[in-house]
C-alpha cells in the first residue's frame, strides 16, 4: 500500500514538473529587435528575416516585436530611447544595431546589466559585442566590405571614387568610406567622402543634386559609390544630370530591384550585398534558442557579407529579389 502510495506521489510530482515545463515552454521568448524604419528598403528586408524567425518563435508562444525610428534625423538618441523603451517591457532578449555608440552604448549596457541576452546587428561589429558584452555580432564588417568596393572600382578602371555618406557620423558609414579610401589607396587610387546632412537621406532631389555639384566641380572623378541602394538611384539621376554617364561608375551598399536592373543594363557598375535578411533572421533565431534550450553558437562573429554583385550573378540575385529576400 505505501509502495503505491508512494508510486502516486511520484507520479503527481512528475506531473507537476511536466506541467511546470509546459506552462514555461508556453510563455515562449520575449524578443525585442531595434531596427530601421518600417518604410526603409533595407530594412524592410531585415524585418522580414526578423518576422520569418518569429514564425518559430511564436510557436513557441513567444513575441518578436519591432522598434524603429520615425526618421534618422537624430539616429543615436532615438535609437538609445527605443533600445530603453524595449528594457521597460521585461524582455527576454534584445536584438540592436551600434549605429552611433557614443550615443547609444550606455542604453547597451544596461540591457547587460539587466541580465538581458543581447546581439548586436548591422552596426558596431564584433568589436561592439565584446565592448558592449553581448552575446554575438551578425552582420558585414563595414570597412571590409569598403576596401573590397575600392578594390573592385581599381580593377574596373576607376582612380578616383567619391562616397555619398547620407549619415555622417553613423559608425557604420563611416567605416564603409573609409575602407573605399582605403581599398583605392592600395593600388594607387584616390577615395573621398561627400558627408550631406542625414535629411538627405532618402531625400532623391538632394542627393542628385549634390552629386551633380561635386562631379561638376571635379572633373577627376570617375567612380562614385552610395550607402544605400535608394542613395544609388539619386546619384544614377545626378550622374547624368552632370552628363557623365559614360564616364562615372556607379556602384552602391546594400541594393534593391531598381539596383539590380541597373546592373543587368550595364549603366550601374555593382552592389554591394550584405544580406539583411539573414541579419534579421539569424538574430532572432539564436537568442530565441538560447533563452528557450540554452543553445550558443560558439562561431563570432556571424558574418552576412560582404559580397559584391555585379554583371556575373545579377541574374541569380535578382531571383531572390523578387521573392523579398535579397
Amino acid at each position: 500500500m505505501k509502495s503505491a502510495v508512494n508510486t502516486m506521489k511520484a507520479v503527481v510530482i512528475a506531473a507537476g514538473i511536466a506541467l511546470t515545463a509546459t506552462t514555461a515552454m508556453a510563455a515562449g521568448a520575449k524578443i525585442f529587435v531595434i531596427g530601421g524604419k518600417a518604410d526603409d528598403p533595407f530594412w524592410s528586408r531585415v524585418k522580414k528575416g526578423a518576422d520569418d524567425a518569429a514564425l518559430v518563435v511564436k510557436a513557441g508562444g513567444g513575441t518578436v516585436t519591432w522598434l524603429g525610428p520615425q526618421n534618422y534625423d537624430n539616429l543615436g538618441p532615438d535609437a538609445a530611447k527605443l533600445i530603453r523603451t524595449a528594457l521597460s517591457q521585461k524582455p527576454d532578449a534584445i536584438v540592436g544595431p551600434d549605429w552611433v555608440p557614443e550615443a547609444m552604448d550606455a542604453a547597451f549596457k544596461e540591457v547587460v546589466a539587466a541580465g538581458v541576452p543581447l546581439i548586436i546587428y548591422n552596426a558596431g561589429g564584433m568589436e561592439a559585442a565584446k565592448r558592449l558584452g553581448a552575446q554575438n555580432y551578425v552582420g558585414s564588417e563595414e570597412y571590409v566590405a569598403g576596401m573590397g568596393g575600392g578594390e573592385y572600382f581599381l580593377k574596373s578602371g576607376a582612380k578616383n571614387v567619391l562616397c555619398v555618406n547620407t549619415q555622417p557620423g553613423s559608425t557604420n558609414q563611416e567605416s564603409r568610406c573609409k575602407g573605399v579610401a582605403d581599398g583605392m589607396a592600395k593600388g594607387g587610387g584616390k577615395g573621398t567622402q561627400l558627408p550631406l546632412p542625414s535629411s538627405a537621406f532618402g531625400n532623391p532631389t538632394a542627393v542628385a543634386q549634390a552629386v551633380k555639384a561635386a562631379l561638376l566641380k571635379d572633373k577627376t572623378i570617375d567612380g562614385l559609390i552610395t550607402i544605400s541602394a535608394g542613395d544609388a538611384t539619386s546619384a544614377a539621376a545626378g550622374i547624368s544630370q552632370a552628363g557623365l554617364v559614360k564616364s562615372v561608375k556607379l556602384g552602391t551598399f546594400d541594393m534593391d530591384p531598381t539596383n539590380l536592373a541597373r546592373i543587368k543594363d550595364g549603366s550601374q557598375l555593382f552592389c554591394i550585398d550584405q544580406q539583411p535578411y539573414l541579419q534579421g533572421y539569424l538574430a532572432v533565431s539564436m537568442l530565441n534558442s538560447y533563452v528557450q534550450y540554452g543553445l550558443k553558437v560558439p562561431t563570432a562573429p556571424i558574418l552576412t557579407g560582404p559580397g559584391i554583385v555585379d554583371a556575373s550573378n545579377v541574374a541569380a540575385t535578382m531571383a531572390g529579389a523578387a521573392a523579398g529576400a535579397r
